[in-house]
């Protein structure tokens, strides 16, 4: 399984991981307030810098956006027939931006920086007698790999369309999702080897 997190020493990640995850929250919530192009486009621009800013290695997840492009796809055709085409583009860039942005803090923070950063969402469970870890480390997951299930998807569309020329079917649901269940069990399997949550380390 390739590793979600690109190791580095740059200027995102030396940002602490609060502060990245707030930014990203705080930016899709403000992107769901406003239908202006040019908003949307200075902030691609941006993310898209920030990418180019780690070099090559962060420019080659940028391909994530293929397994995305059918639900793009679809997400511009029913605008189209409803006769609502920018709107359709304004979503089809919200989506992008979000995207990019949450895969860009995935791969610039560590682990167990993500999940010190998400714990005290958590810690009123902790006044009823349940664990704050747990959903935590839950939340943090599903932060972390959301990108990464994408980029699978995108070479399963590429090994397929160099197989039979089509650039993708339904057919590529079910190794995608032997794929993800694989991706699980490893995950599964890494956190019982470090002693489940409490063994949690940067990757």
């Amino acid at each position: 399984m390739m590793s979600v997190y690109l190791s580095g020493d740059s200027w995102a990640h030396r940002l602490p991981a609060g502060i990245k995850l707030v930014a990203v929250a705080i930016g899709s919530l403000l992107l769901f307030k406003t239908e202006m192009l040019w908003i949307f486009l200075v902030c691609l621009a941006l993310v898209l810098a920030a990418y180019g800013s780690l070099g090559r290695g962060a420019i080659q997840r940028l391909r994530l956006l293929k397994g995305l492009s059918i639900f793009l796809a679809a997400i511009l055709a029913l605008h189209w027939l409803s006769g609502t085409v920018m709107d359709g583009v304004i979503a089809i860039l919200r989506l992008c931006v979000m995207v990019l942005a949450a895969s860009f803090v995935s791969m610039t923070t560590r682990m167990d920086d993500m999940l010190t950063a998400v714990m005290p969402m958590f810690r009123p469970l902790e006044w009823a007698g349940f664990s704050a870890r747990k959903p935590a480390l839950g939340v943090t997951l599903v932060l972390r790999f959301a990108p990464h299930l994408m980029e699978i998807f995108a070479v399963l569309r590429e090994a397929y369309q160099a197989r039979t020329g089509k650039r993708s079917s339904w057919r590529l649901i079910a190794p995608f999702a032997l794929q993800a269940l694989k991706m699980s069990d490893n995950v599964a399997e890494a956190l019982a080897a470090r002693g489940g949550s409490q063994g949690l380390t940067q990757k």
